[in-house]
């Protein structure tokens, strides 16, 4: 048995259970130089938004030529110029923020949210209500034929929280230490997985301000063709299309991105509580009724449909 330092307190585990979760241990010194590695994205971020400058400018030093070339008319080319501005703003937006990004979290964290917003719009996780029926159904057959007769179902189990709590219950591991391993389990896994939508809170973060650099950037280009006043304000409101831009990602998809996928984390968290909480009374030897009371209180409080009868194969 070691002891573990952490946030919520000093456990105690037994070394084999630390070394097979080390997958999951903080690498320390070698996260942090993989971090640092990730600063260099900054400096193509930065020469991005320099290159929209320069090609801003030299678009407006070329529009005599556009014009004859192309045969437009003044109101063509100020919508050919327009358009540029605007898409050129969103590539300012949506590149400072990714680099703003990557310089803040590694590359391994980024990809991992980016996969998580599958959670953002479908629900990948096991039904509540058929979890709780397989738990009932190992409750009720640990109780006649005992907890050994559970070794069959292990490998049909995909769960692998589930399977793993109940695999150490089979193997004689005590209710007191099942508990503190698993636990210690879910502390990980948790810290491990905040890191998630902070990614999408700092991208929210940055999104505005990188707006705000788009802003200068268009102001820059009209304030160089000052002797048209008439084009001015249509120059000016070209330019704070980039501030729309980063205020509303930041409002309408970064930030409800976090919000969502720390709502499915924390359900998932419940199930695996409920989970553990189930395999312990089933190590317990609770009565399987009992048992299906407990489980419900972890559900949550809306309709559901009449439990389906367990049936014991």
């Amino acid at each position: 048995m070691v002891n573990v330092d952490f946030k919520g307190g000093v456990k105690t585990v037994p070394r084999s259970w630390l070394t097979h979760q080390a997958h999951i241990i903080p690498l320390g010194a070698a996260g942090v130089k993989q971090q640092t590695r990730y600063t260099s994205v900054l400096w193509p971020s930065c020469l991005a938004m320099l290159a929209v400058g320069a090609n801003g400018t030299a678009i407006m030093a070329a529009l005599p030529t556009m014009r004859t070339e192309l045969f437009l008319t003044a109101a063509g080319v100020q919508w050919a110029v327009n358009a540029y501005l605007v898409v050129s703003a969103a590539y300012v937006v949506l590149l400072g923020t990714i680099g703003a990004v990557m310089v803040q979290f590694p590359l391994r964290i980024v990809i991992q949210a980016v996969k998580q917003l599958k959670d953002v719009f479908l629900s990948t996780e096991q039904e509540p209500d058929s979890l709780v029926q397989n738990l009932l159904r190992y409750a009720y057959k640990a109780r006649r034929d005992g907890l050994l007769s559970l070794d069959a179902e292990v490998a049909k189990i995909k769960d692998p929280f589930l399977r793993e709590s109940l695999m150490l219950a089979i193997d004689g591991v005590n209710s007191s230490d099942l508990r503190k391993m698993m636990e210690l389990q879910l502390d990980y896994e948790g810290e491990k997985q905040e890191r998630i939508p902070k990614v999408f809170d700092a991208a929210g973060g940055f999104a505005p301000t990188i707006g705000i650099i788009g802003a200068v950037i268009g102001l820059i280009q009209v304030m160089q063709h000052l002797q048209d006043i008439n084009q001015v304000g249509k120059g000016i409101a070209v330019a704070f299309v980039a501030t729309i831009y980063g205020v509303a990602s930041a409002n309408l998809l970064f930030l409800p991105w976090a919000g969502k996928i720390r709502i499915r984390m924390r359900e998932r968290q419940v199930i695996q509580e409920m989970t553990l909480e189930a395999v312990l009374s089933i190590l317990a030897g609770m009565n399987p009724r009992a048992l299906e009371l407990q489980l419900n209180s972890y559900l949550t409080a809306t309709p559901r449909r009449p439990a389906a009868r367990v049936v014991v194969q």
